[in-house]
């Protein structure tokens, strides 16, 4: 195997940070030229010297623009000084790619230097044989932590916390709480908050380092305490503890267990990963592509998005064949062909506006069994102005175009309807499958289409059909 470049680094103009960023946030060109030379003429030294300042999200991002066999080759030169953190700021199947690479060995020794959520988070997509494995090689006490993680389910509080934290008994003062800060080598790197535990770990209370610092050192704890009025059971689904954090404006919170035993600490930097990756997962299912990102093989991506394509052919079938009821009507008036999909588009974008409002008041719990009658009747009002501004418009349009009056008002009412029918599909639909427990996100656009299209088209080709015989 070819040895590693050890020779004296040349002088280059990047100096990590910001500097590799290029107008519109993606990597630069040359920075990516300048590392990818690096990486082929494996030059440990440049790629230290340069790779050593970046943050790990930086580090995360370069690995992403990276070319598979370049992302391999560094990893590999680096060695120990690669930063596993940054595999936490990559797509799934990266961090996957990479991991699958390296020794279990390599992962162990790597996994004692992360925060546990971080590690958690590296460990959870491992299989089970190659996580018990990692798992053996570690000390006693970070095993433990870390397994307990690992047995709550996924995307809960239990997943997401760090099991590093500080706690301290009652009947401490704040003079030994303070030299206990300063002396004890193996409390975490950076903390807001110190909770306050009983013998068996059951959560009393938390004390904010402002406080501490603010109160003489002769004080009992117990007696400056706050109760944690936020604490996050473990097992609490990651979304509802973030909105826990946005509601209540938290920096961190307790997490216990079902018998209130402190057994870690959420922090507001998860929660926003937390955001983010639930907006992100929300907005892809409205689109139909499932957990798909863009480092996915053609085939996954392909795979990921034909179920819901399948499930979209079946409504389009239906649709159609409302359409096929009505041929010897559109054989006689032509016009009624060309008409059909302004019908069907504006239902559709009109059920798409309401959805997207209603999934996401749903997930932020702004709308719920109280005000659903005051907001669905809002939404049909919605919809009948916006109906009755949108049908005079293209009545109007069509007569003009069409010579022919009576047809303008034939698709004028029947956009109407459909409007209507798109406004209450759009809010209806989410909530039945939020009702019954499904995801609304999902399903939700395929069959406020299906609907908008149906009654769009049996309205106005069934009023055009009623129109042609009364005349």
């Amino acid at each position: 195997m070819e040895e590693p470049n050890e020779r004296a680094p040349a002088p280059h103009d990047f100096q990590g940070g910001a500097d590799i960023y290029g107008e519109g946030g993606a990597i630069r060109a040359s920075y990516l030229a300048h590392i990818g030379a690096a990486i082929a003429d494996r030059d440990v030294l440049i790629l230290k010297q340069d790779l050593a300042d970046l943050h790990q999200s930086e580090l995360g991002d370069l690995l992403e623009a990276l070319l598979p066999d370049q992302r391999r080759a560094l990893v590999n030169l680096l060695g120990e000084d690669f930063d596993f953190a940054a595999l936490t700021e990559v797509d799934d199947s990266i961090r996957q790619e990479i991991v699958d690479q390296l020794p279990n060995e390599q992962i162990a020794q790597a996994v004692q230097e992360l925060d546990s959520d971080d590690a958690v988070y590296i460990l959870e997509d491992l299989d089970e044989d190659d996580q018990e494995e990692i798992l053996s090689q570690l000390p006693f006490t970070e095993r433990i932590r870390l397994r307990r993680a690992l047995d709550y389910p996924e995307e809960t509080a239990g997943r997401r916390m760090q099991t590093e934290f500080v706690a301290v008994p009652p009947i401490w003062t704040v003079g030994q709480t303070i030299d206990y800060l300063r002396e004890d080598k193996n409390l975490p790197d950076r903390f807001a908050q110190v909770f306050v535990i009983d013998p068996t770990f059951r959560l009393l209370g938390a004390l904010d380092l402002d406080m501490i610092l603010r109160t003489k050192r002769t004080e009992k704890i117990e007696d400056i305490m706050h109760e944690t009025r936020h604490a996050i059971p473990a097992t609490m689904d990651q979304e509802e503890a973030a909105q826990e954090f946005e509601q209540y404006d938290l920096l961190s919170a307790a997490v216990v267990d079902e018998n209130e035993r402190l057994v870690g600490v959420l922090t507001i930097d998860d929660v926003v990963d937390v955001i983010q990756q639930e907006a992100e997962e929300d907005i892809m299912r409205l689109g139909g592509v499932g957990d798909e990102e863009l480092s996915d093989t053609v085939f996954a991506t392909s795979r990921s998005r034909v179920p819901w394509l399948l499930v979209n052919l079946l409504t389009a079938v239906i649709s159609a064949s409302v359409i096929s009821l009505f041929g010897a009507t559109i054989e006689e008036m032509v016009a009624l062909a060309a008409l059909m999909p302004i019908v069907a588009s504006l239902g559709g974008n009109a059920g798409t506006q309401t959805m997207t409002v209603t999934v996401r008041a749903l997930a932020t719990k702004d709308l719920d069994i109280y005000n659903a009658a005051r907001v669905i009747r809002r939404e049909v009002m919605v919809g009948l102005l916006n109906g009755v501004v949108i049908a005079f418009i293209i009545g109007v349009v069509a007569g003009l175009w069409f010579q022919n009056p009576d047809l303008g008002g034939v698709i004028a009412a029947a956009m109407i309807i459909n409007m209507l029918a798109a406004a209450l599909g759009g809010i209806l639909i989410p909530l039945l499958l939020d009702r019954l427990g499904a995801d609304p996100a999902i399903s939700s656009s395929i069959f406020t289409t299906m609907i908008t299209d149906v009654i769009g088209f049996l309205a106005f080709l069934g009023l055009a059909t009623w129109w042609l015989h009364i005349g």
